[in-house]
């Protein structure tokens, strides 16, 4: 008999008493994300739904062609062969090509444990044999639908993934190598760690990102210097001091996306897109949304223009004294913009002199792979679950948009705090991703049903707000599109076919990057680059073999377009001189969690 070893013991007794002082708070926890799973209002549950209609039509294909599977069966089982042989010759000292490697933007298997260590080398090969083997299955079967097969395709990959030898202590080499350096106590801190992110989660778990607990919002996040000048129940304008002595005449009015928090686009000094339009000698107002709670429950998709950025523009023409406002809108913000620019333009009021769309879908023909949580079923069960709350919570979309980069955020947060049992460093840019914000059910319920699932916004009176039928066709106000070449969220060829869309006098560029790294893109980082064509052909392709690559930022081209419509320039305005302001930028609003106002 061996000498009890007392770190052993002590991590022993650590565990039991984590495990008896949590064990009420676990069950209840688990015991309500079980419920969920049979919750006929589950969304979720809606997907797997209509999930079980692609893999029925993947059964049928199958049984008509079951040669397709044969030769991937035979392929895959030639490699299992080939692994078996390597890793004998590896056992008896020699080096032989490895079957199979990941593929280089892969970083879960970095560890040189991985390629050096025989068991570890073969297990990671094993599951990249099988993974692609199943992904394969999954999108090179003929004969399958594209719905099916996007389908298909989105949850083989979340299986895959998920099954990942990193995913799990006894088969990561860098969490053994940890367990034994903490004698265990990574995974104590792991099983914390998940009870409070299970108790923080809503509609899947919300693994933390980043130390929410280093930033915060106006002191080093969203500090450009400034005043809200004007509120209502949906938002609050921000009017930026000025940093030249003269501006141009039409000021500027940015319209973020409101499942965000504005201040992606006023991270840090360095680069922040509204500092850096307050530096070319703009007149900068920001729209700041609500995070709304149950109260919000019947503002509507019209609420949000009107309430949002015809409010913000009737304010503007008040403190300016300017009709007209040069308009931005971000993501979902430009989508709202573009409606907005119909019902104008059927009202016969001028207020918009520009429009610029950053990563903006306007056409929804091709919704990237988000299109897999959008069908007729999941949207009614989502509505149930909305009518009952009041409000989509954020914390359940933000898990969606996550599993569209399931390994980069996700999994590789995952195992850094739960197996691992660290915590995550300090990240503004995933501050802002994690500070997530709610939606009202009737606005989601009309946004989801009219552009997502039935693109009505691109057609002509397609949809009608506040009366007004909206006819994008007929909006002739010059328009600038930037869009990003590997935007997952707005993919740029279905951008591209928005600004076809509208009339007339329509600028396309596309940078590179992605959602965000691609739009907030500042010219001193010298990043990414951007194509430039003056010509909008029909199809997005010819588009860009006629493109000219240019170094640098598009925010740089933007102001030259900006330029060449701009009329004369007058005295810098301070925030506030007509309208009192009502507090310092970035105001109350953009402070408000989910949590705070569920309860509102």
């Amino acid at each position: 008999m061996t000498a009890a070893n007392p770190a052993f013991e002590h991590v022993v007794a650590d565990m039991f008493n984590v495990a008896a002082t949590s064990a009420d708070q676990a069950y209840r926890l688990w015991e309500k994300v079980l419920s969920r799973e049979t919750s006929e209002s589950d969304p979720a549950a809606s997907v797997f739904t209509d999930l079980s209609e692609s893999l029925l039509e993947f059964n049928n294909v199958l049984a008509e062609n079951p040669e397709q599977v044969l030769l991937k069966q035979m392929t895959l089982q030639q490699n299992l062969m080939s692994l078996y042989q390597q890793t004998a010759l590896r056992f008896l000292g020699q080096e032989p090509t490895p079957v199979i490697s990941p593929e280089s933007n892969d970083r879960r298997f970095q560890d040189e444990e991985w390629t050096q260590h025989i068991v570890f080398d073969y297990i990671k090969q094993y599951y990249l044999l099988m993974s692609r083997y199943l992904v394969s299955l999954s999108q090179e079967l003929n004969g399958l639908s594209p719905h099916a097969k996007k389908q298909l395709g989105f949850f083989t990959r979340q299986f895959v993934n998920a099954l990942s030898p990193t995913n799990f202590p006894l088969t990561n080499p860098e969490v053994l190598r940890k367990t034994k350096e903490t004698s265990g106590s990574n995974l104590v801190e792991g099983m914390e760690q998940l009870i409070t992110d299970l108790g923080e989660s809503f509609g899947g778990l919300n693994v933390a990102m980043t130390d929410m607990s280093a930033f915060k919002v106006g002191t080093n996040v969203a500090t450009t210097p400034g005043k809200v000048i004007y509120q209502n129940e949906l938002i609050q304008l921000i009017q930026y001091a000025p940093t030249t002595k003269a501006v141009q005449k039409t000021p500027v009015l940015v319209i973020p996306p409101f499942i965000n928090k504005f201040y992606i686009l006023d991270l840090r000094e360095r680069n922040s897109y509204l500092k850096w339009l307050v530096d070319q000698g703009h007149t900068v107002f920001c729209i700041s949304w609500i995070n709304p709670g149950p109260s919000l429950r019947d503002k509507g998709f019209e609420n949000y223009m009107l309430e949002g950025p015809i409010a913000a523009i009737d304010a503007i023409e008040k403190e300016t004294g300017e009709s007209q406002v040069n308009a931005i809108g971000y993501c979902l913000g430009g989508t709202l913009l573009a409606a907005m620019l119909g019902y104008l333009k059927a009202k016969q009021m001028p207020k918009v002199k520009s429009a610029t769309y950053l990563a903006s879908l306007i056409d929804f023909s091709d919704p990237g792979e988000i299109g897999v949580f959008i069908n007729e079923t999941a949207i009614a069960s989502l509505e149930k679950q909305m009518n009952a709350l009041g409000y989509y919570d954020g914390r359940q979309m933000a898990f969606s948009f996550n599993l569209l980069r399931e390994n980069d955020l996700f999994w590789s947060y995952f195992v850094n705090n739960y197996l691992k049992g660290e915590r995550p460093a300090a990240f503004d840019l995933l501050f802002w991703n994690s500070d997530g914000t709610n939606l009202p059910a009737k606005m989601h319920s009309f946004y989801l049903r009219n552009m997502y699932l039935h693109n009505r916004l691109k057609e002509p009176n397609g949809i009608e707000l506040d009366g007004v039928q909206i006819n994008l066709s007929r909006v002739d106000t010059p328009s600038y599109f930037i869009s990003t070449a590997q935007d997952h969220i707005a993919k740029w060829k279905t951008t591209y076919l928005g600004a076809k869309v509208f009339k007339d006098n329509v600028r396309f560029v596309l940078g590179g990057s992605g959602h965000i790294a691609g739009i907030v893109n500042p010219p001193s980082a010298k990043k990414y680059g951007y194509w430039v064509n003056d010509n909008l052909p029909a199809d997005p392709d010819d588009w860009f073999k006629a493109a000219t690559k240019n170094e640098g930022s598009w925010w740089l081209d933007w102001q030259n377009w900006m330029n060449s419509r701009q009329d004369e320039e007058v005295p810098a305005r301070n925030p506030g001189v007509k309208l009192k302001p009502i507090m310092d930028a970035p105001g109350d609003y953009v402070s408000r969690k989910i949590i705070e106002v569920l309860h509102k």
